[in-house]
């Protein structure tokens, strides 16, 4: 008698496209080679967006390769996360947080995203309090 696992939709995707692994085995090479953030148009261009298509942010007064948002400030602007022994990759680096976290950064800025971005392609973050703005590739 064999034995069948009943997928969603949504997991048969994920598990083709290599985001997920099945059970027991590891994750693919493309899993873990895939960048951190990619290209996604908004009305004023291209912007990098997160893996939900979410527009990501760099915030100026970061410095040195560090991020100076943490607390309140990251609750509204959350940090794009590296996973534990994430690596550079190309223009991708990774910078440790204030506390101890990893973060993924572009060309040494720190990547963000902003709370009231309600859909992928909003940009309502780009130019709050003059210090903020999209990530562009």
């Amino acid at each position: 008698m064999h034995r069948f696992t009943r997928f969603t939709a949504a997991a048969a995707i994920a598990l083709a496209l290599g985001l997920v692994a099945p059970s027991g085995f590891a994750p693919s090479a493309f899993a873990q080679g895939a960048m951190p953030a990619k290209t996604g148009q908004s009305a004023g261009g291209p912007v990098l967006t997160d893996s939900k298509g979410m527009t990501l942010y760099v915030f100026d007064r970061d410095a040195g390769g560090k991020s100076a948002c943490n607390g309140q400030c990251a609750t509204n602007w959350p940090p794009l996360m590296a996973p534990a022994g994430a690596k550079a990759m190309g223009d991708y680096s990774v910078v440790t947080r204030d506390d101890g976290s990893m973060q993924w950064a572009y060309k040494g800025k720190p990547l963000y995203n902003w709370a009231k971005d309600g859909k992928p392609g909003d940009t309502t973050g780009d130019g709050v309090n003059n210090v903020w703005h999209v990530a562009r590739p």
